[in-house]
Formats: C-alpha cells, sequence, structure tokens
C-alpha cells in the first residue's frame, strides 16, 4: 500500500461549556489545530501518472475547511457543544481509503 499525506492548518474557537464557570477553558478560547490528510492506494490503483491522487486534487478539501472551520467557533460549525474529547476527531473516507484528524 502506497500512501501520502498533507498537512493542512486553520484557527477557531470554541466554548467547553460541561465545565464549572470557573473553569478558564469554560470561557470562549481558541486553539490552532492541524489536520493530516492520509491517503492511500495500491500500486495497481494509482493514477495514470503515478499518483495515490495528485496534491492539487486536495484545493477542494483546503477552501472547504477554510470556509467551514477556520477563524470560525467550533461551538455553530460543528452543530454544538465540543467537548475535550471531541478535540480530536477522526473521519473515515476514501481516495481509494484515507482519513482526517484534526489535533489541536
Amino acid at each position: 500500500m502506497l500512501r501520502i499525506t498533507k498537512e493542512f492548518h486553520f484557527s477557531a474557537s470554541h466554548v467547553l461549556d460541561r465545565l464549572p464557570s470557573w473553569h478558564p477553558c469554560a470561557r470562549m478560547h481558541g486553539h490552532n489545530y492541524v489536520v493530516v490528510l492520509e491517503l492511500s492506494a495500491r500500486r495497481e490503483d494509482l493514477t495514470d501518472a503515478g499518483f495515490v491522487r495528485d496534491y492539487r486534487e486536495l484545493d477542494a478539501f483546503k477552501k472547504w475547511m477554510d470556509e467551514t472551520l477556520d477563524h470560525r467557533h467550533l461551538n455553530e460549525a460543528m452543530g454544538g457543544g465540543v467537548s475535550p474529547r471531541q478535540r480530536r476527531i477522526w473521519l473515515h473516507g476514501s481516495s481509494t481509503s484515507g482519513s482526517i484528524g484534526i489535533l489541536s
């Protein structure tokens, strides 16, 4: 299996609303996030140019991330409260196969 990875960065705010009001993280605060996109393909599934995926094809993902998450309030962008556990999110998809990790 051959793999490629690409890192993307964004900044966003959130509120951890299940914490007591005296806790600093109960107030609105922000983080810088790193999104690691990893794609893989079997040798026989490479593109005609021999790529797992052309990096230029990831521009649409970057555009979506910038418009949806960058400099946004995650409680609103993700539809509800963001817990400490949700600060690490893994979405699985396919490129042929891939995963997106959002880490603070």
